[in-house]
């Protein structure tokens, strides 16, 4: 194991600052991943008020993900660190390593009314880096004994490590799992996810939460156009999801954001250049596919889950739409945060945008 202070590399440093970032290493676990440990000032993000999402307050405490994902929508979050949103993006990964601590002082504030918590919506909270920081342990604890309902979105199989604490989360709260499967294609996944566990293993995942009473739902996304999007696929995708116990299924299909635009129509053009006309068609008029072709899509999903009896998504738990509708083909998917983290209520608002207003010390050059 090779350790070095980040403090002695100039151009980390600047970005950084020496007295937010510990450390740097290299071991064969995490060969060509840096980890830039940082002390957050804030935890507790809250989602814009014109936001579409079904939750309000979210805990990232990660940014960047290993799970490499082309198409990752939160790769546009790197370049606020003055960091690209390809490689950097799967290989720079921040920690805030007091996260669990921050939490549990942010929810026994005064001003704290007990808002439900979605993680995961932004980078995967169970990505390879949880299994050497354990952060999750404490952030769950930290829920649990406010009895603060939450939720978790992940790709990642470690959350079965937490199952305990998520079901004794659940006797006093209300909880929800949900997976994130978008297809079964082995070539594909190993292509389109590298550093993900496999869709079956993902199911799998699902199927162990069900059976352990703890609601399991399954986030269908993304669907890829023309590659995992036939009727045949769908519907295949569909009964493997309803066989492993999950309670809904919500598809999404693929947008493609400034920042996962470029490295997915990359990926697209070195693995698939027959596809990248299609594509630019499908795509031209924004980020977002057609409605038609999304209502499609769900209208094919939602049959197949009835087929198999696996009901749509349920809401339970999770604030209204505030927002304006933002048009046809608009709506925005889980995790669209722009990576920006307010403070909780009552405290002051940053007075300028930055890489991330509640960490310490990340700066931009």
């Amino acid at each position: 194991m090779r350790w070095d202070q980040l403090g002695r590399d100039d151009a980390t440093a600047a970005l950084f600052g020496t007295d937010a970032v510990t450390r740097r290493f290299d071991t064969p676990e995490f060969r060509g991943i840096t980890f830039h440990e940082v002390r957050a000032r804030s935890i507790l993000n809250r989602v814009p008020g014109a936001s579409r999402m079904p939750f309000e307050w979210t805990v990232n405490p990660y940014r960047g993900c290993s799970h490499a994902c082309v198409y990752c929508f939160a790769r546009k979050t790197h370049s606020y660190l003055d960091l690209d949103t390809g490689h950097d993006f799967d290989t720079q990964i921040v920690v805030k390593t007091n996260a669990a601590e921050l939490l549990r002082r942010e929810l026994a504030a005064p001003r704290w009314q007990g808002e439900h918590i979605a993680m995961g919506t932004n980078v995967d909270c169970y990505q390879r880096a949880e299994g050497r920081y354990q952060l999750m342990p404490g952030i769950l604890a930290a829920l649990r004994d406010r009895a603060n309902p939450f939720s978790i979105l992940t790709k990642g199989s470690l959350i079965l490590r937490d199952l305990e604490l998520v079901r004794q989360a659940a006797r006093v709260t209300e909880v929800s799992v949900a997976l994130s499967v978008g297809f079964l294609d082995g070539e594909l996944w190993r292509s389109v996810e590298p550093g993900t566990p496999s869709p079956q293993t993902r199911l799998a995942v699902c199927r162990t939460f069900s059976e352990n009473g703890i609601p399991s739902s399954v986030l269908m996304a993304p669907v890829l156009p023309f590659l995992s999007d036939s009727p045949e696929q769908l519907r295949e995708t569909v009964r493997a999801i309803a066989a492993a116990g999950a309670g809904s299924i919500t598809p999404l299909v693929l947008h493609l954001r400034p920042g996962a635009r470029e490295w997915y129509m990359a990926w697209l053009a070195r693995n698939h250049p027959h596809l990248v006309r299609r594509y630019e068609a499908l795509y031209g008029a924004g980020s977002y596919a057609p409605t038609w072709y999304q209502r499609r899509i769900t209208r094919q999903v939602h049959e197949f889950a009835a087929e198999f009896g696996c009901g749509p998504a349920r809401r339970s738990g999770f604030r209204q739409d505030p927002g304006k509708d933002r048009g046809p083909g608009r709506a925005q998917e889980p995790g669209q945060e722009q990576g920006r983290e307010r403070q909780p209520p009552a405290a002051a608002p940053a007075s300028r945008p930055t890489a991330e207003p509640g960490d310490t010390q990340l700066t931009l050059l």
